[in-house]
């Protein structure tokens, strides 16, 4: 974030705490609740956005050496991510050429080529067949350079390995970020490491769960227990680019900053900067480290996760931040429990079939501007 656009932030918050007022978009709206629990919904969805659109899968410390592969899956697509002898990433579809099982069982590890558990055909960490037992009696004449392991569209960028399911070209990731690149590359996430990994799985639809993040409203009540009194009552900022979100939800030590110098302002320690990278990951920046929400969609009710804690990687294993790290990931977890099950209730309280609609209130802008963008990529067709 470039200190111009940081010290705007924290001038929009004050004045907005001064003003005893809410961040306000011009209109109260809508969201039909078929757009939450109807399965034919959801198949649109996958195929014009989890299918269309780059999407971080893995951090780049994942595949930390030549050889290091990764299973992910990305809109239904079983995928395989490999990292080569010249440290170049691949993405392909997990499944072998031959009879169609899945090549890879394991979750990750380091090998330089992969047999495949039905037949032993073999393929490198380039996606090149180079083994078929009993080829010249059983396949004569075969051409393997025409079976390499299926394609995805894979780059690495930001410290991220971005992957678009329905093109075999890397994705251009820039344009597809708008105005959020230089903020990522500010981020310096390539020297980040995980600290700790959760995964779980949510009963509820992946938009409730995005819904969840990009509002302060809830704070004061959802999370009394936990984080809400350190935050301000219902005071957060909210931008959008393109199809992404930069949402700042403001502590209460914000005030601080009025008896300070504006060339001593850092937000991060007076706030947190929520990154909603279009459609379904989260980067959550506090002090001295981030939060990665990785949400992969499985069906209109349901959804996996993956909430990482990254860390400096200079600071990881540091004895004495050990605890620090543990002791964040935790309160990262307790906070994102509350909020999943109040996801959970609310995928059971649609399908009762008393609501036709949620409604967003003037200071629920972000949710709303966030569910825009799911229907122009729908109804885009995804183009």
């Amino acid at each position: 974030m470039q200190r111009e656009t940081e010290t705007k932030l924290v001038r929009e918050l004050l004045d907005l705490h001064a003003n005893k007022s809410a961040y306000l978009v011009d209109d109260v709206s809508s969201e039909p609740v078929a757009h939450y629990v109807d399965p034919a919904r959801f198949d649109a969805e996958r195929q014009t956005i989890f299918a269309a659109t780059p999407q971080p899968l893995a951090h780049t410390s994942e595949l930390p050496e030549s050889g290091s592969f990764l299973r992910r899956t990305l809109a239904g697509l079983p995928l395989l991510l490999t990292r080569d002898a010249d440290g170049d990433v691949h993405a392909f579809i997990n499944v072998c050429r031959h009879r169609g099982t899945r090549l890879v069982d394991d979750k990750n590890g380091c090998k330089r080529r992969f047999s495949c558990p039905y037949h032993a055909w073999t393929w490198d960490n380039r996606g090149q067949l180079i083994g078929i037992p009993h080829e010249q009696q059983g396949f004569p004449g075969i051409d393997k350079s025409q079976l390499g392991l299926h394609r995805v569209g894979g780059v690495e960028r930001y410290g991220w390995v971005w992957v678009q399911a329905n093109t075999s070209e890397p994705p251009d990731i820039d344009p597809f970020l708008v105005g959020l690149s230089g903020d990522l590359e500010a981020l310096h996430a390539d020297e980040y490491r995980i600290a700790h990994c959760d995964e779980l799985e949510v009963a509820a639809n992946w938009k409730l769960i995005v819904e969840g993040g990009i509002e302060a409203y809830h704070f004061r009540v959802a999370h009394r227990d936990t984080i809400g009194p350190f935050f301000m009552d219902n005071l957060s900022t909210f931008e959008q680019f393109g199809s992404h979100l930069r949402s700042v939800l403001a502590r209460r030590s914000l005030t601080e900053l009025r008896e300070q110098p504006q060339s001593q302002w850092r937000l991060r320690d007076h706030a947190q900067v929520l990154y909603s990278v279009f459609p379904t990951n989260q980067y959550l920046v506090q002090s001295d480290h981030f939060a990665w929400i990785q949400l992969e969609p499985i069906a209109a009710n349901r959804s996996q996760l993956r909430i990482l804690t990254m860390v400096p990687g200079s600071r990881r294993d540091a004895p004495g931040d050990l605890a620090h790290w543990q002791k964040n990931h935790t309160i990262t977890m307790d906070t994102l429990a509350e909020d999943f099950a109040i996801g959970e209730s609310i995928q059971s309280g649609l399908s009762s079939g008393v609501n036709a609609s949620l409604t967003f209130g003037r200071f629920e802008g972000a949710l709303a501007a966030f569910n825009q963008c799911v229907a122009d990529h729908v109804d885009s067709g995804g183009a």
